[in-house]
Order: structure tokens, then C-alpha cells, then sequence
């Protein structure tokens, strides 16, 4: 089945509050690959790459987000695919 790659950027009470990590755990445990990072504006990004129906599954478990988490909004676009070959944790930017 073909990949589909998206950037999504999720915004809310996302960063200290274990976001960046449950958001590799649940992707590695979908089999995706991409990466996540906290961005100084507060919100947190990253890019899914998967079959369509698993990159869709994890958006939505994005907009649940974290149990300490609180997700106000989550924007989705087409991205390229990510060079990584899993599903990192990048350094905030």
C-alpha cells in the first residue's frame, strides 16, 4: 500500500506534560515513521508517514493527546516524507 506523509501541528497545554514522548510511543507502536518537536510558540509538530489509514488513526489520537495534555487544535497538511527511517523526538526549535 502507498505512504501518505502529513505535518500536523497541535496546539493546547502540549509541552511539559509528557506530549513529545506519548506521541513517539504511540507512533512507534502504529509502525510509523516521522518525528515530533516542540516548537517555542508553544505548540508541538511533526510529520507521520504511514499507510493512510494508520497516519489517520494517529491524527486522531493526537487531538486526545497525552492524559496530562490538553489539545485545542490540531492542523493537518500534506508533507513530504520524512528521511527518518522511525519515529524520532527532535529538539525544540
Amino acid at each position: 500500500m502507498a505512504e501518505v506523509a502529513v505535518h500536523v501541528v497541535v496546539d493546547g497545554r502540549v509541552q511539559g506534560v509528557w506530549f513529545r514522548a506519548w506521541t513517539r510511543q504511540e507512533a512507534n507502536k502504529l509502525g510509523l515513521r516521522g518525528w515530533v518537536r516542540n516548537r517555542r510558540d508553544g505548540t508541538v509538530e511533526a510529520v507521520l508517514c504511514g499507510e493512510n489509514s494508520v497516519v489517520d488513526d494517529m491524527v486522531q489520537r493526537l487531538h486526545v493527546g497525552s492524559p496530562a495534555s490538553r489539545v485545542d487544535n490540531v492542523t493537518v497538511s500534506p508533507a513530504n516524507p520524512p528521511a527518518e527511517m522511525a519515529f524520532v523526538q527532535k529538539n525544540t526549535v
